[in-house]
């Protein structure tokens, strides 16, 4: 299979705190990666160098064969931040056009099929600040799905949300991957790590192990993933 995005090496420090530690990557085209482990372990860090809105302190990343940041990849890549990244006194429906309009999509077509995918047409013309959580997390993924990209950039989607918006969330991913498009998701919600291609437990900036759920708990004979990445995280270098 196809790598979608190959990191080689990689390590970035802010001042004397090293953010991500030695991470080399394969990502194959089509598939959801989950960068799985607890908050401040490096994941929003590493999908920021994979960007290319950070450079890496030592190593490279490349998407598609291009070095990042590129062009090239930035224009077919959709990125959702774990913060909502829109324009509070714009309806949704301005939100997502704008950002239509950044990646060169001037037709209406666009910008309402992915309201109306995102159920959220009711409201469209609501400014973003009248929104309920759940709401301007569907209307911040509808910005990052607009253009149609090949690589979706997810991080921390669905924190927030209730359990029927992430099932619709899930379901929009895994429709995507079959139409060839790479997503990576960050979390640390291991309930939602079984929905994944492939997982990449994280602690300390370090890449702990990779492969599918299930290759993950057989390795370490752990009944659920969570006891699995315990069990991980404990090798490195004892429980937290």
């Amino acid at each position: 299979m196809e790598d979608a995005i190959l990191v080689e090496d990689v390590s970035k420090s802010f001042g004397t705190v090293r953010a991500v530690d030695g991470v080399t990557l394969r990502v194959s085209t089509g598939l959801t990666y989950g960068f799985l482990g607890p908050s401040g372990c490096g994941k929003t860090t590493l999908i920021r160098l994979i960007l290319g809105t950070l450079r890496p302190s030592r190593g490279s990343v490349a998407v598609w064969g291009h070095n990042v940041p590129s062009h090239l990849v930035l224009s077919e890549t959709g990125y959702m931040p774990q913060d909502t990244a829109l324009y509070m006194e714009l309806s949704a429906r301005e939100n997502v056009a704008f950002f239509a309009r950044l990646y060169g999509r001037r037709g209406r077509e666009d910008v309402e099929r992915v309201l109306e995918l995102m159920e959220i047409r009711d409201r469209a013309d609501s400014p973003v600040r009248t929104l309920s959580g759940g709401m301007q997390r569907r209307a911040s993924l509808a910005c990052a799905l607009v253009h149609q990209p090949r690589l979706l950039l997810l991080d921390e989607p669905t924190v927030g949300v209730d359990p029927r918006l992430r099932a619709l969330f899930w379901a929009h991913f895994h429709a995507l991957n079959k139409a060839g498009t790479t997503i990576i998701v960050s979390s640390h919600v291991m309930d939602e790590a079984a929905r994944c291609d492939r997982l990449i437990f994280m602690r300390d900036g370090a890449l702990l192990s990779e492969g599918t759920p299930d290759e993950l708990q057989k390795a370490v004979t752990a009944p659920s993933l969570e006891e699995a990445f315990l069990i991980y995280a404990e090798a490195r270098g004892g429980r937290r």
